[in-house]
């Protein structure tokens, strides 16, 4: 029997594929809604659905590298406690500089956008890179003063 995957099917297909199964087999997937039938209706809806869904990942893209441009030279502060003798008091994490983005810049950015591999523990200019789409990586500037 031809049937067109709905999801990834380990050792048969990817989600998309148009594939030849045993009669018992496809009918065991079609009631767990993993495929459908390969009928001529199923098969333009599945292109449909694939150039819809091409479509928006072009935009997606779009509006990353949009992002991209707009905190490219952009630059946040966050304060950090130091004590009399110069000693630093905590650390700066990603969570702390997506609230500064926020709150300084008006950005929404995810925390988990960020690649900080460990928080920030000193004071100065650092440079942190975001992973806004897995073809878009921009980076923002993060001072840390003293609070």
């Amino acid at each position: 029997m031809q049937v067109i995957l709905l999801e990834d099917i380990k050792n048969v297909g990817k989600k998309g594929d148009e594939v030849t199964l045993k009669d018992g087999y496809a009918r065991n997937l079609i009631s767990k809604k993993q495929v459908v039938e390969a009928t001529p209706k199923n098969r333009n809806d599945l292109k449909l659905q694939q150039a819809h869904d091409k479509k928006m990942a072009e935009e997606r893209l779009k509006e990353a590298q949009e992002l991209a441009e707009k905190l490219s030279g952009m630059s946040v502060t966050v304060g950090l406690k130091v004590g009399k003798d110069g000693r630093i008091f905590g650390s700066v994490s990603s969570k702390e500089i997506a609230e500064a983005c926020r709150s300084q810049l008006n950005l929404d950015v995810d925390k988990k956008k960020l690649v900080l591999p460990e928080p920030v523990k000193e004071l100065g200019k650092i440079t942190v890179p975001l992973k806004l789409h897995p073809q878009v990586t921009a980076s923002i500037n993060v001072i840390v003063a003293e609070e």
